[in-house]
């Protein structure tokens, strides 16, 4: 437990404060939000889809029957460790070419996502042979990802001028 602890503190506080800003920065300022990400990483960007909706803001998650077409005035957060799933890659070249921001959250900076990318978030995931042992099969990266978007959810409420209270009312169950 202590390991992965300390494995996802030392990779969010890799973010340069500048990042954390500009994610926050583009959210405020855009019409629409879009997520996306493939598997575990697509779980993490529903999970913040949530949060973003009960915020208030307009959110979509990419895929879903319900959502509408990007457009220039957006923004587009992808999540992808490897930088390199097709889907994620695909996603960003469209939106990229439509006009929306793309934002991208990956350990790999050289990546065709990155590439894809008007911004690029890094994780900077130092390999440790102890990883595929207690948090396999990219866990540092997907918990981290989690923990950095939940970190700037109450930024998001103070500037946005958004209590629990104003969230609760947006909760799925009602309370």
């Amino acid at each position: 437990m202590d390991y992965l602890k300390e494995r996802c503190k030392t990779v969010v506080y890799s973010i340069p404060e500048k990042d954390w800003e500009t994610l926050i920065d583009l959210i405020i300022s855009k019409e629409k939000i879009f997520v996306y990400g493939s598997g575990r990483s697509g779980l993490i960007g529903q999970l913040f889809s949530v949060r973003l909706v009960q915020i208030g803001l307009k959110v979509h998650f990419v895929g879903d029957m319900t959502t509408p077409i990007i457009s220039k005035n957006d923004l587009t957060i992808l999540v992808s460790n490897t930088g390199q799933t097709t889907s994620v890659v695909q996603t960003a070249e469209i939106a990229r070419r439509i006009g929306s921001h793309v934002v991208s959250l990956t350990s790999t900076p050289s990546s065709k996502l990155a590439a894809a990318s008007d911004t690029v978030i890094t994780l900077k995931l130092e390999k440790d042979e102890k990883d595929s042992e207690l948090a396999p099969l990219g866990t540092i990266f997907e918990d981290t990802v989690l923990f950095f978007f939940d970190c700037i959810i109450p930024d998001l409420m103070k500037r946005l001028n958004v209590t629990e209270k104003d969230m609760r009312k947006k909760h799925a169950i009602w309370v």
